[in-house]
């Protein structure tokens, strides 16, 4: 599926409910703001689970004291301490939703108002198990060109994809059902060398599941990637073509991100090391052997 049409209005009985996890990891600056918009709603959120996966800064107390602004948006606050690691933290959220289908988002997310509601119409249908959506760059200037430019991106990225449509862990859904159906299959990936994201699409798609795409399906989220240094937004990019390796796949034409992320790199680094943007993601950038101590 490359987009998804509008669909008619569905009776509120009928759809799906929506678990929305946030894997957290000294996330303390963002969490509030990625919280606030996940509880701004047009629909409610079945409930928001954030993982804090052995923060040291202030995230947990963060996520308790919106708890306690707004006992009613059930916000849930789940311990992941055996292991370091995004995938260990998805998973354990994953584990612990209990909505129909599972939102994925990064910390630095800012939700568009009716995402929910877009994730149930565009689950109510049926015609696939997971799905991505487009983001715009909200610390970025000229946001409106560069969510169009985003949107286009992904939807040439399906196209070119064939059997292994991307999921994209900054605004992602599946089904719960589709989730226990590969959930002892995805890789552990204790050296952290692969995407996650890309790695649970690849199981799904070796099980036969469909997933798609959904341009309704809109977030905001932080370019914050872009003020790591070089050697490490290298890592994370060559990230792409170690995960497919790993599952035998060589396609060069799923590794089309790869030549974009690499290409606006240098000029985008620059004007946000001017702008003095200086909060570059902390998972994701180098081998964990090499990360220094907190």
């Amino acid at each position: 599926m490359t987009d998804s049409a509008p669909h008619s209005p569905s009776p509120a009985s009928t759809l799906p409910t929506v678990s929305i996890v946030i894997p957290a990891y000294n996330e303390e600056a963002g969490i509030r703001r990625c919280l606030v918009a996940a509880i701004e709603q047009s629909v409610p959120a079945h409930e928001i689970i954030v993982v804090d996966n052995k923060s040291t800064d202030g995230t947990r107390a963060a996520v308790e004291a919106m708890q306690a602004a707004f006992p009613g948006a059930s916000i849930r606050l789940v311990t992941q301490n055996a292991e370091q690691g995004i995938t260990p933290t998805r998973n354990a959220g994953f584990d612990a939703a209990t909505g129909t289908v599972i939102g994925r988002i990064d910390a630095d997310t800012a939700l568009a108002p009716n995402w929910v509601e877009q994730v149930q119409l565009a689950f109510a249908s049926g015609e696939f198990v997971a799905a991505s959506g487009p983001v715009e760059y909200y610390d970025m200037p000229m946001r409106s060109f560069g969510h169009h430019a985003d949107d286009t991106f992904r939807k040439l990225q399906v196209k070119l994809a064939g059997k292994y449509v991307f999921l994209f862990g900054t605004n992602m859904a599946i089904t719960k059902e589709a989730w226990l159906a590969v959930r002892d299959d995805v890789c552990p990936d204790r050296e952290d060398l692969m995407h996650e994201d890309l790695d649970l699409a690849v199981h799904l798609a070796l099980k036969g599941f469909k997933i798609g795409y959904v341009s309704a399906m809109t977030v905001g989220m932080s370019a914050r990637r872009l003020d790591s240094a070089p050697k490490d937004y290298y890592y994370y990019v060559e990230r792409f073509k170690r995960t497919y390796e790993a599952h035998g796949i060589r396609d060069l034409r799923l590794l089309a991100p790869m030549a974009v992320f690499l290409g606006i790199y240098p000029a985008l680094h620059v004007q946000r090391r001017l702008l003095e943007h200086r909060t570059a993601q902390a998972w994701g950038g180098r081998p964990r052997d090499t990360q220094p101590a907190e």
